[in-house]
């Protein structure tokens, strides 16, 4: 349903798509376009010659010439997978070409919508953790009685979303309807976030959340620097600095008295027990599965399939480990060293257009957008988080953000 109302939209905006491949940077186009092409390269049918040659097909081979012969097919160990996982990208795709003709004006509106979205997602959880469980749940599933997942099914996923919420609601400009309510009303929606994460008990996401937070600090430490003590810039210098200082004091204050003394202890215990985390046993064999099917890859979205034949005695569970649990990981599985190296130009591209940005005069809300892209790239070391729907959005609209903010002003549309 995501992507037929992704495909749909993009419908209604054709020009948008157009605009975004004659006037979009070349790099982020490169990119883009091999984002795509890398999984599609894997559904190419291939002579028996060329795809009984690439590294780990020998199971392949060996059930293809049971099953009746060995024929052409591709370089993919499951061709299906590979498919779903290309249609995962209309998503994003759609978000950043819809997102490169839009007025920066609605950019910052949508950023406001996302804080919303944010709030929803709190409001749910909030029945979630005084229930235990018992109430509001989307995925009852899971067990885990006063975890505040929102809308999510994994708390993770949730802890980021609104990690992402909480650095739009710290960095985007208010808007111009808020008035005098601006800097109280921002105040609230950071507090209330930033105690929604820690009621995720996602420890990536307790950490993670220190980065909107020092970004609030360090602007409100330029601004005073920078800022004459007297006239209207110093005004705003003061309402950042009291933001700051109350989103911090405050915070402190509420996500104590929110958490003792059990879910604090809950937080700390779950910090201290990273020896006995299963996620260290699934990387140790997903270690090997990238290993035996390098340097070319299983094909993109292939994990589930690959792993359980790799995944050693002594680690089994009851439970299917679904996912590496570390994305970088599993792309060098799926994708091999052209997927790391896709991965490299990525990030490369989000350090530099976050380099051009620090001249700007919106270089604020640019890294808005580079704060919840880094967000997204660190918890991807313990977790999974550009493997479901919603995160995808939210990266392409960071990304549409980081761009659009860091280039300089062409006219008033942009």
């Amino acid at each position: 349903m995501v992507q037929l109302t992704a495909i749909g939209a993009l419908a209604f905006h054709r020009d948008a798509f157009l605009k975004f491949w004659l006037e979009a940077p070349f790099a982020l186009k490169l990119l883009a376009s091999a984002s795509v092409l890398l999984p599609a390269l894997f559904l190419i049918p291939l002579p028996p010659q060329v795809w009984t040659a690439l590294p780990g097909r020998e199971l392949v081979a060996q059930s293809l010439e049971l099953a009746g012969g060995i024929g052409w097919t591709t370089a993919s160990v499951d061709p299906v997978r590979t498919l779903l996982a290309i249609t995962a990208l209309i998503t994003p795709l759609a978000v950043l070409f819809i997102g490169w003709k839009a007025p920066r004006a609605h950019l910052i509106t949508l950023g406001w919508v996302v804080v919303i979205l944010g709030l929803a997602n709190v409001a749910v959880g909030i029945f979630q953790v005084l229930s235990n469980g018992a109430t509001g749940l989307f995925y009852p599933e899971i067990p885990m009685p006063g975890i505040l997942f929102g809308a999510f099914a994994n708390r993770n996923t949730a802890g980021l979303f609104l990690v992402a919420c909480l650095t739009f609601a710290a960095l985007l400009p208010a808007p111009p309807q808020a008035g005098q309510a601006a800097l109280p009303a921002r105040i609230i929606i950071c507090l209330l976030l930033l105690v929604a994460i820690l009621l995720t008990r996602s420890r990536t996401s307790l950490v993670i959340a220190f980065l909107p937070i020092a970004a609030l600090c360090l602007r409100v430490l330029r601004q005073k620097i920078s800022t004459p003590r007297k006239g209207q810039r110093g005004n705003e210098t003061r309402k950042w600095a009291t933001l700051a200082a109350v989103v911090l004091t405050l915070g402190a204050v509420a996500s104590v008295g929110v958490m003792v003394p059990g879910r604090l202890g809950d937080v700390i215990e779950r910090f201290q027990s990273d020896r006995t985390d299963a996620r260290t046993y699934i990387w140790e064999d997903a270690s090997y599965s990238a290993s035996r099917y390098w340097p070319v890859g299983s094909g993109m979205g292939t994990f589930d399939d690959v792993f359980q034949t790799d995944e050693s005695l002594e680690n089994i569970t009851q439970r299917r480990a679904g996912r590496a649990h570390n994305d970088y990981l599993e792309v060098a599985i799926e994708a091999g060293a052209p997927g790391l190296l896709l991965i490299t130009g990525w990030l490369a591209l989000l350090a530099w257009l976050s380099w051009q940005a620090r001249g700007r005069e919106d270089r604020w809300i640019a890294w808005s957008g580079s704060i919840t892209l880094v967000a997204l790239a660190l918890q991807s070391v313990t977790d999974y988080p550009l493997r479901n729907q919603t995160m995808l959005a939210i990266a392409g609209f960071a990304l549409v953000v980081l761009v659009r903010f860091s280039a300089p002003r062409r006219g008033a549309k942009i």
